[in-house]
């Protein structure tokens, strides 16, 4: 298969997801490479993000009840967790194993 050409585009929207040190929504994608290409379009992030995780630079992170989030691939190979702030509605990674969670819920 050829190889595809690196588009501004595309260089914004892996720069946004790997510079946000969280699992993104694509919405989230799309303001942040916005800030550095200004014409970009939703459906170009839709379509950029497709083609990462078809490179398996990028995995999905479901989330129940809500928008698909999404992480590097080399994050995900790592054992961690997702909190979800239900304030915000951000994607925060947990490290490892976090103890004693049971005490935070009401």
């Amino acid at each position: 298969m050829p190889q595809q050409r690196t588009t501004r585009q595309t260089e914004a929207i892996r720069a946004a997801i790997e510079n946000a040190g969280r699992p993104l929504s694509i919405e989230e994608i799309h303001e942040e490479a916005a800030a550095t290409v200004p014409s970009l379009g939703v459906r170009t992030v839709y379509r950029v993000v497709r083609r990462l995780q078809e490179d398996n630079e990028i995995t999905t992170v479901p989330i129940p009840g809500s928008a698909d989030r999404y992480e590097l691939a080399s994050v995900a190979a790592t054992h961690h967790h997702h909190f979800h702030c239900t304030v915000c509605n951000r994607i925060y990674d947990v490290a490892g194993c976090a103890g004693g969670l049971k005490k935070l819920l009401p």
